[in-house]
This record gives C-alpha cells, sequence and structure tokens, in this order.
C-alpha cells in the first residue's frame, strides 16, 4: 500500500445489552472484558495506530453524552479528529459526515476505514493484512470495499453477505463483487448459508476512497448529504436515523466483500464472553464465585470485595455493578433492552441506565 489509511472508529453506540455494567456514560466501549487492561475502544485505536502511523491520521466520530469519556480515554487524539454527533442518527449520517470532513483534510483520493470501537479481534498480524488488501483495491479501483467474517457457526446474529464474481487477488487474499447483503437470517436459513460456501458474516468495517463514496451518497442519498455539507453537525436535526447498509451498501453496485479469517467477535452481549474467555471449568467466571452444582454460567462483579454464590443454576448470566443485580437466561440477553425500556418509565429507576 503506498497511501496512508486513514481510520475511522465508530464510538457512538449504547452497549446496552451489556447493562448493567455499560451504562448512558460507561457504553460498552468504554469497558476492559477481555482482562488486558484496555478498553475496547482503546483496543481498536492501538490496533488502527500501525496503519494510521500517527494519532493524526486516526479518527474517533461518537456521541455528545460521551464525547468526554472518549477524550479520557483517547488523550493522545487531536481535538479535531473527535467528531461529535449531538444525536444519534444511526451510521449512515456518522459514515458521511466523517468522509466530508476527512475529503476536506486530505483530500478526495484520502483512503478511509470505518471500524466500530467494540469488535475483539483475535490475530492482529492477520487484521493488518486484511486491511492492507482492502486499502490496494480501494486506492486501485472504484471500489467499496467490506470486511467479511468466515462464518464460524450458523449465527442468526449478524447479517450475512454472498459473494458473487471473483473480483482479484490483493496482498495474497480473494477479492470478490458483492451479490446481496442479508440481515439477520433464521437458523435454517443460515445453515443453508453456510453450506454455501458463499456467505460471510457482515462485520460492520468498510474500506474506500472518500470521493467514491461521496459520489455514490449523492445518488442514493443527496439531501442527507447537501445538509452535511451546508450545515455539518448543526444537519443532525434534520436528517433521517438510517444506517449505512440501509443506505449505501445494500444499492451500490460499487460493493465488494474481502472474506477475512482473522478472529472476530462483535461483543454483542454476555453470552460473547463465552467466545472471548477461555473458561477452566464449566462456568465463566470473573469475579469471586462460589458454586454448588451449578454450570453454563456467565458470571460477572464488578467489585472484587463482592462474591456470588449459586446453588442449582444452569445457563444462566449473573452480573453485579454498584447497586445493580442481573439475572437472566443466556437464551434471553436479548430482552436485556425491554427491561431498560421499564426503567426509562420508572422516574425513581431512571437513574440506573
Amino acid at each position: 500500500m503506498t497511501k496512508t489509511l486513514i481510520p475511522v472508529i465508530l464510538a457512538g453506540g449504547k452497549g446496552e445489552r451489556f447493562w448493567p455494567l455499560s451504562r448512558r456514560h460507561r457504553p460498552k466501549q468504554f469497558l476492559c472484558l477481555d482482562g488486558t487492561g484496555d478498553s475496547l475502544l482503546q483496543s481498536t485505536a492501538n490496533r488502527l495506530l500501525p496503519l494510521a502511523q500517527k494519532w493524526e491520521n486516526l479518527w474517533v466520530i461518537t456521541a455528545a453524552p460521551i464525547a468526554d469519556g472518549v477524550r479520557e480515554q483517547l488523550p493522545q487524539l487531536p481535538e479535531t479528529n473527535l467528531l461529535v454527533e449531538p444525536q444519534g442518527k444511526d451510521t449512515a449520517p456518522a459514515v458521511a459526515w466523517a468522509t466530508l470532513e476527512i475529503a476536506k483534510h486530505y483530500g478526495k483520493d484520502a483512503v478511509i476505514g470505518f471500524f466500530p470501537a467494540d469488535h475483539w479481534i483475535g490475530d492482529n498480524d492477520a487484521f493488518q493484512q486484511t486491511l492492507k488488501a482492502a486499502s490496494e483495491v480501494a486506492l486501485t479501483e472504484n471500489a467499496i470495499v467490506t470486511l467479511g467474517i468466515k462464518p464460524a457457526y450458523p449465527s442468526t446474529g449478524y447479517g450475512y453477505i454472498e459473494q458473487g464474481k471473483h473480483y482479484g487477488e490483493f496482498n495474497n487474499l480473494l477479492v470478490y463483487s458483492v451479490s446481496r447483503f442479508t440481515e439477520k437470517p433464521n437458523r435454517e436459513t443460515a445453515e443453508l448459508f453456510i453450506e454455501t460456501g458463499k456467505f460471510s458474516w457482515n462485520s460492520g468495517m468498510f474500506i474506500f476512497r472518500a470521493g467514491v463514496v461521496l459520489e455514490e451518497l449523492k445518488k442514493y442519498a443527496p439531501q442527507m448529504v447537501q445538509l452535511l455539507q451546508d450545515k455539518g453537525q448543526e444537519a443532525y436535526e434534520n436528517l433521517e436515523k438510517k444506517s449505512i447498509d440501509y443506505v449505501l451498501m445494500e444499492k451500490t453496485q460499487l460493493a465488494y466483500v474481502l472474506p477475512a479469517n482473522f478472529g472476530w467477535d462483535d461483543l454483542g452481549d454476555w453470552n460473547s464472553l463465552e467466545r472471548l474467555i477461555e473458561s477452566k471449568g464449566q462456568n465463566v467466571e470473573l469475579a469471586n464465585h462460589v458454586g454448588l452444582d451449578t454450570q453454563g454460567a456467565i458470571i460477572y462483579a464488578s467489585n472484587d470485595d463482592e462474591v456470588i454464590v449459586t446453588i442449582g443454576l444452569e445457563n444462566v448470566v449473573i452480573v453485579r455493578d454498584q447497586n445493580v443485580t442481573l439475572v437472566v437466561n443466556k437464551e434471553r440477553t436479548q430482552d436485556i433492552k425491554k427491561v431498560l425500556q421499564l426503567l426509562s418509565k420508572n422516574s425513581q429507576l431512571e437513574k440506573l441506565l
């Protein structure tokens, strides 16, 4: 790769399914979940710095309520490289605004990569090689390259990308045109996808030249681009809440997929700790735990002084943080969001969010 990649970290998410550890002013990306001492946001920045070459080439876009937290976590980040959204409007406005700002600084030929702040990557060397390949494609072609993840199991929680024709080989990795994007399928469909060998999980990471995406956005979302060009941050109150997949990736003819295998997890909810942390026993324990006839449990406490005792439990998640204890069946962790909606309607309990 002859041109520096400009990475942008998408750090505006709430991480609600990691409640009660993840809260309004301490969202998931600020947490350390793998025992390394670094938060997910810090780990993401450290992974991307070798490609950016210096902090001045790394950008972060985040939400206003947690902007100060980003500054604390990444003190080396230049203030001009922190884009603060006044309102969360999903990923389409975030990508469009960041691309416009970077194009002003680096020009329309700048190669930009977008990366969620809350991913776990297992093999950093393979990750670097994959990004170099994607950057080569973006640098030499009118292409929007998305990183597909080789499916490890028939997940119903991820979107899928079907690869079309073989396009070429870059940095010893194969690149394909995108045939279609599919939202989260049922298990039977996911199993069929995997059997074909032509589907990847949609990682939400993509790389392109600024000018290529701006032209495509002007084609598919002209009003959004015009508002952001004219008003910048002030445009948000008039923008619709839409994802970049819906606005652009599912419509563009310039989408390409690079199937990758560098060990990946999007850490969607508490169950992902089983994939992240190698268990030495019947349970995943990130707490002082005394268990009797307890198996398949995920147990977490934020305070080392507290002890969690369990008797006769199976397949549960138990989380103790400050003044909240969560106990949930592992198959119901998606419903944590529903509980948060109930809390938000209670004036006395709303402070727990």
